[in-house]
């Protein structure tokens, strides 16, 4: 893989990972276009871990403030304490909901699902979904005081249906918040929190069955340019993504994922363009 590969791809990644329009399916569509394979988890792990570094960066204010309210509620049960700590065992509880289905779903999603196909099919649906949230749900007004148990739970399976290739992570997490009642900062805000462990979780659990010698299969300078490509994008596309949902709306997501599900159906599955040759 070439530096220039490398970059574009980590660039891809880090624009699309936290939009509500599947990182995984631009990386296969990307890998497509460019004739691209790669050997074991090395590669996607390091693009990976760019993005959740961004994200623990940019929410580091937030992520201090849960972690000092989460554990000084056991000494101070201030109501300000209270909030973080809930909060916190919420995030939690949507972590191992979508952990357990992950593991136990993991594989009957194999790689032969990230064909053109499916990953045209699961860009529709992910914009489906977003019209659903947005012109047919009115949004709530829950917060982080208010949320409870019931949240939390159909953000976590939301989440789970991410393992689908071609499902946006973001996508769903931000369709199950809204729809089950959160208003849309704190929605934003719980899918954004939520990413860190479930993306960091699912990386150990790939970065487990690699070695040295597959960590290195691409080069280390290729592996670097896409870490730090994926860093910064990433954090542009959260800083992007945060002041677009303030201003604009999520159907504007669903209208680009039609369109490239179109693209990846008539112009790269090659029984489309075979049957209109």
């Amino acid at each position: 893989m070439s530096i220039i590969e490398a970059l574009i791809l980590g660039i891809v990644q880090g624009i699309t990972e936290f939009l509500p329009i599947s990182s995984t399916a631009h990386i296969i569509i990307t890998s497509m276009l460019f004739d691209l394979t790669f050997e074991g988890y090395a590669f996607e792990i390091l693009l990976h871990l760019g993005s959740v570094l961004a994200v623990m960066i940019y929410f580091r204010k937030d992520l201090i403030e849960l972690i000092k309210g989460f554990f000084g509620y056991f000494t101070n049960k201030s109501p300000e304490n209270k909030v973080h700590f809930r909060f916190s065992i919420y995030i939690i509880v949507a972590t191992i909901i979508t952990g357990v289905l992950g593991v136990l779903l993991k594989d009957y999603f194999t790689e032969s699902l990230k064909t053109p196909p499916v990953i045209a099919l699961s860009l529709t649906m992910t914009g489906l979904f977003l019209i659903f949230i947005e012109r047919f749900h009115k949004y709530g007004n829950t917060n982080e005081s208010t949320m409870g148990l019931k949240e939390t739970i159909l953000v976590g399976l939301g989440q789970a249906v991410a393992i689908f290739p071609g499902i946006s992570r973001s996508g769903s997490t931000l369709v199950a918040a809204l729809w089950s009642g959160l208003n849309k900062e704190t929605a934003v805000r719980f899918s954004f929190l939520l990413s860190i462990p479930v993306i960091l979780g699912s990386t150990l659990l790939e970065l487990r069955g690699e070695s040295l010698e597959a960590l290195t299969t691409h080069g280390i300078v290729p592996l670097l340019v896409s870490f730090i490509a994926s860093f910064i994008f990433s954090i542009l596309g959260i800083i992007w993504l945060i002041d677009f949902l303030k201003k604009s709306k999520l159907i504007y997501f669903a209208i680009y994922c039609f369109i490239l599900a179109a693209f990846v159906y008539f112009y790269l599955d090659p029984n489309t363009i075979m049957a209109f040759e």
